[in-house]
């Protein structure tokens, strides 16, 4: 069967699919990208990035024949390949919402063909590629699971770097899921479903307790008036074993805690390292705002924020733990300001200014511009990150 278009990604304007569809439109491929965000489809049809992708703008074009957004199904069937990249969230009980997720694949059955490549590339619950086949009827096989494994932000400047892990139901999915990808990506590497599946959330999960342990020894650190960022310093210092250890700080955004999270459901909640890790990470507002309080009548004060994006350098605020820091603040304070380089809030203000009307600032996000603020020396200052110069 002869198709229109090489590439349908579904979900095509978010963080994973977008910079996925400019790499494999800069080496020839026609590609759609579906979504349901009219906005975004509108800013990519117009050439305009929808958020922070650095390497971006020399990839980025103006609707075309060959590479546009559209929120019409209709392209799904038109595409030789059609690729899932749309989120897969979890309950406030820490279990995986596959509802969604999985009703999307009952919308769209009717839409594909045998000749087509399925492949799965979001953060998905071990054994979920198995039900997507269950509701295709088990009469489509050329299901393959293709985890993306990239900082965000940094996907354009990582993907070619990276190795792509690649499994599938059939020969034909592993086999050509595994030469599309040779196309942007240096090597591929064929594993088990189940392989793939772990190694994807192993990865987030990893990291997320690589954090824990710094944010650990901040709490520690803290609780013996100990600056673990000069601590961390000397622990680094000529000692090649400790090279590794990451800053103190806010750990979130929308994979790492999720991931950590449907590790710990494919468990049975028996991954304790995860859970202590989750309690650490997702507990560190509560241990600056207690300590706070400890020390200062924060009824009279005035808390600023900085940072409200979930890493340094972006404009995504998704699962921020600066947003769970306000509200905590809001209870206790006289008033809490907020400000961001990235994300425009609408209660936002500029970062001097918000310095200016505090008596406590919080350093929540490393953003770069910060580091060169300069702080007066009666203002409260909380740098997890250890980025102020004192």
């Amino acid at each position: 069967m002869r198709f229109k278009y090489d590439i349908c990604i579904i979900g095509g304007v978010g963080h994973v699919g977008l910079p996925l569809g400019l790499l494999f439109q800069s080496k020839g491929k026609k590609i759609v990208l579906y979504d349901v965000n009219l906005k975004n489809i509108k800013k990519v049809n117009n050439g305009i990035m929808p958020f922070i992708e650095i390497g971006s703008k020399k990839f980025i074009k103006k609707k075309s024949n060959s590479f546009f957004a559209t929120n019409k199904k209709k392209y799904i069937s038109q595409a030789k390949f059609i690729i899932i990249s749309i989120g897969t969230p979890i309950d406030k009980n820490l279990k995986p919402k596959l509802k969604n997720f999985l009703n999307f694949f009952k919308k769209i059955k009717n839409l594909i063909n045998k000749d087509q490549i399925l492949i799965v590339r979001s953060s998905v619950y071990p054994g979920t590629c198995k039900k997507i086949i269950n509701i295709l009827n088990n009469k489509f096989k050329n299901l393959a699971y293709c985890p993306e494994r990239v900082v965000q932000g940094h996907a354009i400047q990582e993907l070619p770097k990276l190795p792509q892990i690649v499994s599938g139901f059939s020969k034909k999915a592993i086999n050509s899921s595994s030469n599309l990808f040779k196309i942007i990506c240096y090597k591929t590497l064929i594993t088990t479903m189940l392989e793939a599946e772990l190694i994807k959330l192993f990865s987030n999960a990893w990291r997320y307790a690589h954090f824990s342990i710094s944010n650990q020894f901040y709490m520690i650190c803290e609780n013996y008036n100990l600056n673990f960022s000069r601590v961390r310093k000397l622990m680094i210092d000529g000692y090649e074993r400790n090279k590794d250890v990451p800053l103190a700080g806010f750990t979130a955004g929308p994979c790492l805690l999720k991931d950590t999270m449907q590790l710990s459901a494919f468990m049975k909640k028996k991954f304790s390292l995860g859970h202590t890790a989750m309690s650490i990470n997702e507990g560190l507002p509560n241990f600056m705002v207690n300590k706070l309080i400890k020390n200062y009548n924060l009824k009279n004060m005035v808390a600023g924020i900085l940072g409200l994006s979930f890493k340094a350098d972006i404009d995504d605020t998704r699962d921020s733990l600066s947003f769970k820091l306000y509200n905590l603040l809001k209870k206790k304070c006289k008033k809490v300001l907020i400000s961001d380089e990235y994300f425009a809030h609408p209660s936002g203000i500029e970062k001097n200014n918000l310095i200016k009307k505090s008596n406590i600032v919080i350093i929540a996000v490393p953003h770069t511009a910060y580091k060169k603020l300069k702080f007066p020396k009666n203002k409260i200052i909380v740098d997890s990150w250890g980025i102020i110069k004192k």
